[in-house]
């Protein structure tokens, strides 16, 4: 038995317009699914554009006791949550008044609250909770290619920037320039893609959930929501499990040659340092896996164009601008980057979320 049901087409109305929409919209869905659900909150620092709380806001669907746990995250980069509560919400509305046995979703809606309402990839301390699953009781780790690029990526002549990053590029290589700027640096809090020093609120939410839900003990498949990088469009299924591991092999096995690896280079990815992957990782058992789904939108050399613009704006004018006269601008910048204003795009996230989730359900109920 399936936990969900075959549907008319998506509407891309259920996009949210705001953070704060986003969890009216989430917790409305929540209370209209036919199947009770355990929620609880994570309370997040600073408030919203509005002045509304920031919250961090799970769900568990079936029993206690489920042996098989599918697990959908969202807003682990903050801004690209829109997408995020979009396929959570369509998902709860495929629910039907019965669950598989010893079968459970737990949802995990806003992940990065703060940085989906202020529009921001990062969380408040400029933090990549993408960037922050490390061991930080051993030394920082390095990223010479961002201390020799990041004079230059801040660079207010957009001219000697591009030419110092085309020399890097021709030097070093594409996959080489990537990582540099977006596989994880540890040096320069003002910076895209900084993971840190110390574990994040968001990252501390993880934990928790593991723990209190002992996922240890359970077969899983979990998928993270993302935007912004691939092509415009599609969905990406993004593996970085070790190639040769078991969570590779049940990968593949559930969705088939769909799922890339950046380890293999076969991805639109590079590999990264400090991903939330690897925490989930660490506690899964034979026949799990963790994937992202990376839905793609404009080129990656406009995504690090945002970004960096992003971050510059901030590094000179604060956290929360909104007074600025620039400050519309970048936040549309980024809104156009990581939530596309195209009805076409946004039915083709739904249909393609819809797809993956129901292979993760299969793989999982084998």
């Amino acid at each position: 038995m399936s936990a969900f049901i075959s549907s008319s087409v998506p509407s891309p109305a259920v996009f949210p317009g705001t953070y704060s929409a986003s969890r009216v919209q989430w917790l409305d869905y929540v209370r209209r699914t036919p199947i009770s659900a355990k929620c609880r909150e994570f309370t997040a620092d600073g408030s919203s554009p509005e002045g509304e709380a920031l919250v961090t806001d799970t769900a568990w669907f079936g029993p206690d006791t489920a042996s098989r746990v599918l697990v959908l995250m969202s807003g682990t980069h903050g801004i690209e949550g829109f997408a995020g509560t979009a396929v959570l919400c369509d998902t709860l509305s495929r629910f039907h008044g019965r669950l598989p046995d010893g079968f459970a979703v737990l949802f995990v809606h806003a992940l990065n609250a703060w940085g989906y309402a202020w529009h921001r990839r990062c969380d408040a301390d400029g933090v990549d909770l993408n960037r922050n699953f490390i061991d930080f009781r051993q030394p920082l780790p390095d990223n010479p290619g961002y201390r020799e690029l990041r004079a230059a990526l801040f660079d207010d002549d957009s001219a000697r920037r591009e030419k110092a990053v085309d020399q890097y590029r021709r030097q070093h290589g594409q996959t080489a320039l990537e990582i540099a700027i977006s596989g994880g640096q540890y040096m320069d809090p003002e910076g895209p893609f900084f993971g840190g020093i110390r574990p994040a609120p968001g990252r501390l939410v993880i934990e928790s959930l593991i723990d209190d839900y002992s996922l240890r003990g359970r077969r899983l498949a979990v998928i993270d929501v993302h935007t912004g990088l691939g092509s415009y469009g599609a969905g990406e299924i993004i593996c970085d499990h070790a190639p040769d591991s078991d969570g590779a092999a049940t990968a593949h096995d559930w969705y088939g040659d769909e799922c890339t690896l950046p380890a293999l280079g076969t991805s639109s990815s590079v590999p990264k340092l400090g991903l939330i992957d690897y925490a989930w990782h660490a506690i899964m058992q034979g026949s799990s896996c963790f994937v992202t789904l990376e839905f793609g939108t404009l080129p990656t050399a406009n995504m690090f164009e945002v970004l960096l613009r992003d971050h510059s704006f901030r590094a000179q004018h604060g956290k929360q601008p909104i007074s600025h006269p620039d400050y519309p601008a970048v936040v549309a910048g980024m809104l156009a980057h990581f939530c596309p204003d195209d009805p076409g795009w946004r039915t083709k996230v739904l249909l393609r979320a819809r797809h993956v989730i129901d292979c993760a359900q299969d793989g999982l109920l084998k």
